[in-house]
């Protein structure tokens, strides 16, 4: 395990939806004492515990989970929220001695917390008028010169016609006199100091073993505990249209309860759903650093782990 004088690992491990992430986390958690941060938009919620998928009561037994059943399903929980809470959490982790590990699927919560949050700039609305002014005029080309000129970096990633991205890049350096590649960095730079030392793991398998993973689990998901979780959710005055209850499974229960879909029907449109919703997962992780094993062989991840955790290099990843 790491000295006082080493540096404070992080662990986290992604992967699509039903690949089997809470089983292996709970395994990496008892092997390197580490507590489990839950990396899912959806586990927050209270009284949202089948359709997430949520570490049973005997799971969370083994080991101290954090940020599931913190907000209610009425209430709004976003990017910015899950990056403080990480923190705090990461915090109290080190503070007793154990390595944070973060667990989910959530891919956009892992960006704000690799990359940061990009800090909201103040645009005064002299300077977006006018340049919105003279791009109405036709001075497109003139912009994207200025864009050019004053931030190459962001210029050479933004096509010229991306109007949004072209008077975004220019209203920030004229607020602030830095360019957005320079925001950027410092966001990213900003991400990379809250984790520390962050070693990205993740599980895969093939695309339809994992289809199939997902069939069987939404058959066994909806189920009449499931029907009583959602109905409960209805009778507690959650509205079907709260953005936690339009979330995977909830909606689907939902339109099979007012008499829209019969059960076959929802617990087939849900498997179709989750397919498309792990295909999105994957693309989103394919873009991180991540270490992917298969779910079915991770033998040589616990090695990985144990040596990254001592503070020693790794081999470069595949």
């Amino acid at each position: 395990m790491p000295t006082e004088n080493s540096f404070h690992p992080v662990l986290v491990l992604v992967g699509p939806t039903a690949i089997g992430k809470t089983a292996l986390s709970l395994q990496i958690a008892a092997d390197f004492d580490c507590e489990i941060i839950s990396m899912d938009s959806m586990q927050v919620y209270r009284g949202m515990d089948i359709g997430t998928a949520k570490a049973s009561p005997e799971e969370q037994a083994q080991v101290r989970h954090h940020l599931l059943d913190i907000v209610n399903p009425d209430e709004q929980y976003n990017a910015a929220r899950f990056v403080a809470d990480a923190q705090a959490a990461m915090t109290a982790i080190r503070g007793r001695g154990r390595i944070p590990l973060l667990v989910g699927g959530t891919g956009l919560y892992l960006k704000a917390l690799t990359q940061g949050l990009f800090e909201a700039v103040a645009i005064p609305p002299a300077i977006r008028a006018e340049l919105r002014t003279r791009l109405e005029r036709g001075e497109r080309e003139a912009l994207f010169a200025e864009l050019a000129a004053c931030d190459p970096q962001s210029a050479a990633r933004i096509h010229i016609n991306d109007t949004q991205r072209l008077l975004r890049g220019l209203e920030l350096f004229r607020a602030t006199g830095l360019p957005w590649s320079e925001h950027l960095a410092r966001q990213q730079a900003e991400g990379q100091r809250a984790l520390c030392a962050p070693l990205l793991l993740g599980l895969h398998c093939e695309r339809a073993l994992l289809y199939e993973r997902i069939r069987l689990r939404t058959q066994a998901m909806m189920q009449q505990p499931f029907r009583q979780e959602v109905e409960k959710l209805l009778t507690k005055g959650y509205s079907a249209d709260l953005p936690s209850m339009q979330a995977l499974g909830y909606r689907h229960m939902v339109r099979h309860l007012t008499g829209e879909w019969t059960l076959t029907e929802a617990t087939e449109n849900l498997a179709r759903d989750t397919c498309r919703y792990a295909k999105r997962q994957l693309t989103w992780f394919r873009h991180a650093n991540v270490r992917w094993f298969d779910r079915d062989n991770t033998e040589d991840l616990f090695p990985l782990i144990e040596r990254f955790v001592q503070g020693h290099p790794l081999p470069s990843s595949r």
